[in-house]
């Protein structure tokens, strides 16, 4: 009877091992599948990332101006009227090519065919600068293609942004061609300036303007932080508040004293100081100059985060 009742032990011992490895089985194998679903969620998440920056869109372009040589190769001028053909792979929204003889005549250009045949060689940028001989000269020269930069409104616009856009030499028969296309970078890279953004007052004598803000602009910048800029007037003063979010702030020019909890910190050009989160602080210019300096926020500023103390 002992030896049964032993049998019985041992097998229900080994049922529960059993068990228990087949449960840690199960959730070693639910981890990996989650790992791997996770992983292969990061490879989408990536792709589609890639698919919209800047180095996807070189590629591209480069790609469908090589892809236009061959055409030509292949089909000669009969090839220009696919490149005119709207809503195709070669002229929908911003994307379509500009097709010259070396010497400068326009002979295929999808957004307005009425100028082909135009002598476009003396083409200029917004700058002034010799685009038409600087595409010329880039298809002409011994690689045969490259890139150009150039100032140049986008369509409805009268301000000018930067327009990258690669040019390629090809042939048909004995007539050299240049082939070009290109995008405006600034879809692709946030960029600002001092002199572009708009300030408003505070204080009665401190002005800010957002130099960076993810809630100002209407596109995902994949950050979340703000830089603003910030003006002090000579006797001006940032009265005391309470930012729950640590601060940084770097002085671009004047003199001053930020105080953190009272406790006084010189401020002068050239200086960081990073103030922790929930202190109280504030600022005074003591100089005969504007106090300018960048007030950097993560999170980005919000006015939820900010709170007025006596």
């Amino acid at each position: 009877m002992n030896g049964f009742k032993k049998i019985i032990c041992v097998l229900f011992i080994t049922v529960i091992l059993l068990a228990v490895a087949g449960c840690v089985q199960s959730e070693d194998t639910t981890v990996n599948e989650q790992n791997a679903a996770d992983s292969t969620e990061q490879e989408v998440q990536t792709t589609e990332e890639d698919s919209v920056g800047l180095a996807f869109q070189k590629e591209s372009t480069m790609s469908l101006v090589n892809e236009a040589v061959e055409l030509m190769n292949e089909k000669g001028e009969l090839a220009f009227e696919e490149f005119r053909e709207k809503d195709s792979k070669w002229f929908h929204d911003n994307t379509y090519l500009s097709i010259w003889t070396t010497d400068g005549i326009r002979v295929a250009y999808a957004p307005n065919v009425s100028s082909e045949g135009e002598n476009v060689s003396d083409l200029k940028d917004y700058s002034g600068n010799s685009l038409g001989q600087l595409f010329i000269d880039t298809a002409l020269s011994e690689d045969g293609e490259g890139w150009v930069d150039y100032q140049w409104p986008k369509p409805g616009e009268t301000s000018p942004a930067m327009k990258y856009t690669f040019v390629k030499r090809a042939s048909i028969g004995d007539e050299a061609y240049l082939v070009t296309s290109g995008f405006y970078v600034d879809d692709y890279v946030y960029t600002n300036s001092l002199e572009d953004i708009e300030y408003f007052t505070r204080f009665g004598t401190v002005s800010l303007g957002n130099l960076l803000h993810p809630g100002t602009v209407d596109r995902d910048l994949g950050v979340d932080y703000s830089i603003a800029h910030v003006i002090v007037k000579p006797g001006g003063s940032i009265e005391p508040h309470i930012m729950k979010n640590p601060e940084v702030h770097y002085v671009l020019a004047g003199e001053g004293v930020l105080y953190i909890e009272d406790v006084p910190f010189e401020l002068s050009e050239g200086q960081l100081i990073l103030i922790p989160a929930s202190s109280k602080q504030h600022t005074e210019n003591t100089g005969d100059a504007d106090l300018e300096f960048f007030a950097i926020d993560q999170p980005a500023w919000a006015q939820e985060n900010e709170e007025m103390v006596e």
